[in-house]
């Protein structure tokens, strides 16, 4: 009896996809170290010192650095030293607070819990199937091994539908979703390995070398390929500009990786002429923007130390020995200018470039070692800002002390950071604004909790309740004395590169009862909707809320995974919950007629807040459970985590037969006890199914439920 209220809100999940497609509200029964300032009073940028070994020298005196500009010596007002050792030096100690082979939802990313915001951007436009593979290895172990409490991350390939803001995260599993989707373009500039094979071809009568500005053969069909690459130059920094753009106002120390088999800063016609307009102007508006973000850009020559001799899968027939030289030289020129282009874009942005390294992980973990900066501020002259005198300010920086090197940004565009043009951003605007934050906006209290199931019907759904705290809105009085809200909703779905699956874009006026007004203040409402889903794979569901009348707002998010249950391999939904009293749950334990608790389960599976000493009823569906001849046999284990250490672990137990609405379906249901003495916060509970009928890889599905006790 105790089961007979999540059992109804289970079977409301499977079918109740026909009423979510018109979503309705159910009421219930900055710091100083985040950007370079540019302005007409202050120039602000950040500087690395390493010395001989490429350590961080963290000591330096103001006197012993200079500052020029335009090559005049500046005096410098503002000096301080910004470390992030602190991160690297505990990363061992953090570890230690993981559970083992247990990948947990993180918590609630906060703003001023961010140390570095990194953005790993794939060059999937550039690199070669071989690179391909070595990048998913580091990108791998960089998650697994690398990545710290306080980073956000995002995972982004320039040759896809991007989204940069909404793909910073903290979750593991959100950023391996990521990672799968890493593959090879084969519409892109990249080849199987690092250098195309030489292909037979017929002998030619003159072998001798052109003469200079004949456009020969070989000539024309290199200025196509230089062309052609450079339109996938121009695409992968204006993708790296768009992440940038996106990184303006993330907090931490802000840096993009890009991995890539590289790019030319010039182009050769087939008379040997070289140009360099369409890349470096790319450049020079990148550059720009990362300086005026405070983003450095970190680039890895993907391909390694490459060999750029003969190999067996060259063919060399029809070509003299001169020609095969020629394009053993070629490929030797074409692996120097690829590096250089990723060693200028490194440079001009204040960081380094790894090339002819076949440890990528090693060269991230260098990267991720240049984390600490002095931060240096001058006051500019007049000059400085008139586009009559220059258009581009060059910058030089010089240390005094014997031994070091320097990294600095190479300079920046005669504008000031008040004359950009920034117009007033539209509700609507704001509203998108907050949808595509990497962090939830609490000026409206939101809580999401989004979960999958399957509908014999509609198939995969994806179904989020989201709770809102009526004390955040303003409510107007209306002439029958009831109240009313107006506000405007916002919901996506994200598919893991950022592009969206549906949408809901609404406005709402909810009108309250003055008999329920109470009610309605004290425990808020729940927005429902649902998304169905025709792929499996990684999403993110995200909702942005703003009341009209007094223009705040408010953003939640989640990341849920979406099964292929054509695979035949045990799979959960999403988790249904319900907080009630001891004294409740002995009363429907001891068959008496069941009752909802104060807020129902809808509020309790979206707000997921319960007090210490109440009883944690959950409830799931278990789809794809082998059949015997009589019944499944199944068993299932629960564990209690908080801050990644388990503080409870249930007995293997076998799960009950339970009656379900659905043929392909069995739900299943369970308590929790939250004892008296349990410490406020936040905790995982993490549920084990293990079907004994399937085979052994393929007989474990886990499910995870985030929740909060409160005193």
């Amino acid at each position: 009896m105790r089961n007979i209220t999540l059992l109804a809100l289970l079977t409301l999940s499977c079918f109740g996809y026909a009423a979510g497609q018109t979503p309705t509200p159910t009421p219930p029964p900055a710091d100083e170290t985040d950007v370079v300032k540019i302005t007409t009073t202050l120039i602000q940028l950040d500087v690395t010192v390493t010395d001989k070994r490429g350590n961080i020298v963290t000591d330096l005196r103001p006197d012993e650095i200079e500052v020029y500009e335009n090559g005049e010596k500046q005096k410098i007002t503002n000096f301080s030293f910004i470390s992030n050792a602190r991160v690297i030096e505990t990363a061992e100690k953090e570890k230690e607070k993981e559970a083992p082979g247990v990948a947990l939802p993180p918590s609630r990313v906060r703003v001023e819990q961010v140390r570095r915001t990194i953005a790993l951007v794939v060059d999937d436009l550039t690199l070669s199937f071989e690179s391909t593979h070595f990048v998913r290895r580091a990108l791998k172990k960089f998650v697994d091994e690398q990545m710290q409490d306080g980073d956000l991350v995002a995972i982004i390939r320039t040759g896809a539908g991007i989204g940069a803001l909404q793909q910073f995260t903290n979750d593991k599993r959100q950023l391996h979703a990521a990672i799968e989707r890493v593959r090879w373009n084969s519409l892109g500039a990249g080849n199987i390995g690092a250098f195309a094979p030489l292909q037979a071809r017929a002998p030619t009568e003159d072998d001798d070398d052109p003469a200079p500005g004949e456009r020969t053969p070989e000539g024309i069909e290199r200025e196509f390929d230089d062309f052609r690459e450079s339109l996938f130059a121009t695409g992968t920094l204006g993708a790296i500009n768009y992440v940038i753009r996106g990184m303006q106002d993330l907090p931490g120390r802000k840096s993009v990786m890009l991995l890539s088999d590289g790019f030319s800063l010039f182009t050769r016609d087939a008379s040997g002429f070289r140009d360099s307009s369409r890349v470096l102007g790319s450049l020079r508006r990148l550059v720009d923007m990362a300086n005026r973000a405070s983003v450095v850009v970190y680039t890895m020559d993907a391909r390694g130390l490459q060999y750029t001799g003969l190999t067996a899968a060259d063919n060399t027939s029809g070509r003299s020995v001169e020609q095969i030289e020629r394009e053993i030289a070629n490929r030797r020129d074409r692996l120097l200018d690829t590096q250089e282009g990723l060693r200028y874009l490194a440079r001009q942005t204040g960081g380094i470039s790894i090339t002819n390294n076949n440890d990528l992980s090693s060269g991230i973990r260098r990267i991720l070692d240049d984390q600490s900066y002095y931060l240096i501020g001058y006051e500019p002259d007049e000059a400085t800002f008139d586009p009559k005198i220059r258009r581009f300010n060059r910058l030089e920086i010089k240390v005094k002390r014997p031994g070091t090197n320097v990294r600095y940004r190479s300079g920046f565009f005669g504008i000031s950071d008040e004359r950009l043009n920034r117009p007033q951003q539209t509700p609507g605007e704001r509203l998108l604004g907050a949808l595509t934050s990497p962090f939830a906006v609490q000026d409206i209290a939101l809580r999401l909790n989004a979960l999958f199931y399957n509908s014999p019907k509609e198939g995969n759904i994806i179904r989020s309740l989201v709770h809102v705290r009526a004390q955040d809105i303003k409510l107007s009085d209306m002439p029958d004395g009831s109240k009313q809200a107006v506000f405007d909703v916002f919901a996506a779905g994200f598919g893991d590169n950022g592009v969206v699956i549906d949408q809901i874009s609404k406005t709402y006026t909810m009108t309250i009862r003055k008999d329920n007004l109470q009610n309605f203040v004290k425990h808020g409402f729940v927005y429902d909707f649902a998304f169905p889903v025709k792929k499996p794979g990684a999403y993110q569901l995200r909702i942005a809320l703003r009341d009209h009348l007094t223009d705040k707002l408010g953003s939640a998010n989640q990341f849920v995974e979406v099964p292929n249950l054509k695979k035949d391999r045990l799979q959960l939904s999403g988790v249904v919950l319900e907080n009630v009293t001891f004294s409740e749950w002995q009363k429907r334990d001891s068959g008496q007629p069941a009752t909802l608790g104060p807020t129902g389960p809808l509020n309790d599976t979206s707000l997921r807040q319960f007090k210490r000493g109440t009883v944690l009823n959950y409830g799931f569906s278990i789809y794809n459970a082998k059949q015997a001849a009589t019944s499944p046999n199944l068993s299932y284990q629960t564990r209690l985590f908080r801050d990644g250490k388990v503080v409870f672990e249930g007995k293997v137990q076998p799960v009950p037969k339970m009656p379900s609405s659905m043929p392909t379906a069995l739900q299943y249901t369970s308590a929790l006890a939250l004892g008296s003495e349990m410490a406020p916060g936040d905790y995982v509970l993490q549920i084990v199914i293990t079907d004994h009928l399937a085979k052994p890889k393929r007989n474990t599905a886990t499910q995870f439920v985030q929740f909060e006790i409160t005193e």
